[in-house]
């Protein structure tokens, strides 16, 4: 399969999705956003995979390449692509589908459990998680569920943390591809205040049996995905 993927920093890259694609024989593309690459037409690939950045989907002035991105997105959709969106992929992915993306109560990064809805526990992109499990999370942004879209889990911080309609289009707020060199990198550009759900980097960092678990989680979910 073509899999292209968004990149929208230079420090947030696929995390462990580039070895699990590079496994499983998929031939990989990639458009870095914020370079100014423009990316290709959607008949260039057969899955498109949305990443995660530091910005708001709305910040059209600092970044002008969002409105392109979201018609490639749409267009992906439209063409019956596969289409998987991560933390602020999935906030563009729900944007497209019509579900608004808004400011979150609180902001939400480090290790907190989620819990899989009855959505969740059906659908067999997640037949390999428990339906409660712990789950990296960054970011202070949410999204209003689509149309047509079911939630397939949520945090007592965030009650939108995943989404899917049908079976070609997946949003995941946190992060099960982030790597603990991932989360070094991401703490060289940002230190959170620690906050109700903000933990300290030290602790995170910690957790390294978390971050392999969710890994492990994340190419489960990329296996019955792709």
């Amino acid at each position: 399969m073509r899999v292209h993927w968004l990149q929208h920093a230079d420090f947030e890259d696929l995390g462990c999705i580039a070895p699990w694609l590079a496994d499983a024989g998929h031939l990989v593309s990639g458009t870095r956003l914020y370079a100014g690459e423009t990316p290709p037409d959607v008949s260039a690939f057969d899955a498109l995979v949305v990443m995660g950045g530091p910005m708001n989907i709305y910040e059209y002035a600092q970044y002008p390449w969002l409105r392109g991105e979201k018609a490639l997105i749409r267009a992906a959709v439209d063409a019956g692509k596969r289409v998987l969106g991560i933390c602020l992929g999935a906030q563009l992915l729900a944007d497209v589908l019509g579900g608004p993306v808004t400011r979150n109560a609180d902001s939400e990064i480090g290790w907190f459990p989620l819990t899989l809805s009855a959505a969740g526990r059906a659908s067999p992109l997640f037949a390999d998680l428990p339906e409660t499990f712990t789950g990296f999370h960054w970011h202070g942004d949410t999204y209003a569920l689509p149309s047509g879209a079911v939630c397939l889990a949520t945090s007592e911080a965030c009650a939108q943390q995943a989404f899917a309609l049908g079976d070609q289009v997946l949003g995941l707020q946190f992060h099960l591809e982030v790597t603990r060199p991932n989360a070094e990198e991401w703490f060289r550009h940002e230190q959170p205040q620690p906050a109700r759900y903000v933990q300290t980097p030290e602790h995170i960092l910690a957790q390294r049996e978390r971050f392999e678990e969710n890994n492990r989680w994340m190419w489960a979910i990329l296996g019955r995905f792709l």
